[in-house]
């Protein structure tokens, strides 16, 4: 038998405060979001798994979680994402809307297996969606939201990372073949100048030198980009660096590859001071429903490791109310700002109760 209260491994419980943390932080994404005209959805924690596995991409696909419906006995997946179903969204229900189509979502996602930096296998997600539009003005726009919703929530010392998914595809894809492509990739995941090297891959060592602070990254980017097939896409990428220099600091890995299998032009990952692991990631991606696809660009904030770092916290005052005290005093308080906690017995201590102050008759008096 299980013991009382075990849960699964990878899951937890949240409680006061954190829960508050969390869904304080939820609000304050959102409400960021919304400011910037991003209307909210709310998809469906359960889908089809056919359906939710063609929107994600390779590795999001492993982390589903299948089971069988009762009703239908058709496989079903608990989503590991929601990025997807918001095109899913945008592509049916939403296809008459005009564009760019500003989307935003928050809610709890599921994984088969946590990773190095965070074990847990449930998570809450936030984040947007801009989809009909992947202009150089869309991506700045959907990262000058990122970086102002996360500094809302209390987030300092913000560093944007930008990669460019698919750069060797487009400077390789008619030199070298399907294999050599595979083989190069595979070198660069590993940063191995000397595989490269070995390989007769020395051309494209450069790549590993444009990394680094954006503005010395995109110099040995364009010395290595004598063609200029990436000139505007550099220039992008100057564009999106100014638009968040400001608030964020802001490097370049022009061959980081690892959870953009989907994303085309542009990809970012976001982090900050205090905060473990990754703040959240987007890019820019292409939408596909029957045969026709339209292009997205978007973020996912991770919620959870804002909570551990202690952001969220609400700050209200809670003060407890004494047995016999009026309604209207509790009224006039929560009015104020308060949270009140109605003591049952005559000697509860406040301090149980997590409250700072205790009512004397008169005002709140901070124990």
């Amino acid at each position: 038998m299980l013991p009382p209260g075990l849960l699964p491994e990878g899951l937890r419980d949240r409680l006061a405060p954190d829960a508050e943390a969390a869904a304080a932080l939820v609000r304050t994404l959102t409400g960021c979001f919304a400011s910037h005209g991003y209307d909210r959805i709310q998809p469906p924690l359960v889908e089809y798994e056919e359906t939710l596995a063609s929107r994600l991409g390779p590795s999001a696909r492993r982390e589903l979680i299948r089971f069988t419906d009762p009703a239908s006995q058709a496989t079903l997946a608990l989503r590991s994402d929601i990025t997807g179903q918001a095109g899913r969204i945008a592509a049916t229900r939403l296809a008459h809307e005009a564009r760019p189509l500003r989307l935003s979502y928050a809610g709890p996602v599921l994984r088969v297996s946590g990773d190095k930096v965070r074990a847990e296998r449930e998570a809450m997600q936030a984040g947007v969606e801009l989809i009909g539009h992947d202009s150089v003005t869309a991506a700045c726009e959907v990262l000058s939201v990122a970086v102002e919703a996360l500094a809302a929530a209390g987030v300092t010392g913000i560093s944007i990372d930008l990669t460019m998914p698919d750069i060797i595809e487009t400077l390789a894809g008619k030199v070298l073949t399907p294999a050599r492509i595979a083989e190069l990739k595979a070198l660069l995941d590993m940063k191995d100048a000397g595989g490269l090297a070995a390989a007769g891959l020395a051309d494209w060592l450069p790549l590993l030198a444009a990394t680094g602070p954006v503005d010395g990254a995109l110099a040995q980017l364009a010395v290595f980009d004598h063609a200029g097939l990436l000139a505007s896409r550099r220039s992008g990428i100057a564009e999106m660096a100014a638009a968040v220099g400001e608030h964020a600091r802001v490097t370049l890995d022009p061959t980081e590859r690892h959870g953009f299998e989907y994303q085309t032009w542009i990809g970012f990952s976001i982090f900050g001071d205090g905060v473990a692991g990754e703040l959240g990631r987007g890019g820019a991606y292409v939408v596909a429903h029957d045969g026709a696809s339209e292009a997205a660009v978007g973020f996912s904030l991770y919620i959870d490791g804002l909570v551990d770092a202690g952001l969220g916290q609400s700050g209200v005052r809670r003060v407890l109310l004494p047995i016999g005290t009026a309604p209207a005093v509790g009224t006039k308080l929560r009015a104020d700002g308060w949270a009140t906690v109605a003591a049952f017995d005559a000697d509860a201590n406040p301090a149980h109760f997590r409250c700072s102050h205790v009512w004397d008759g008169v005002e709140p008096h901070a124990i």
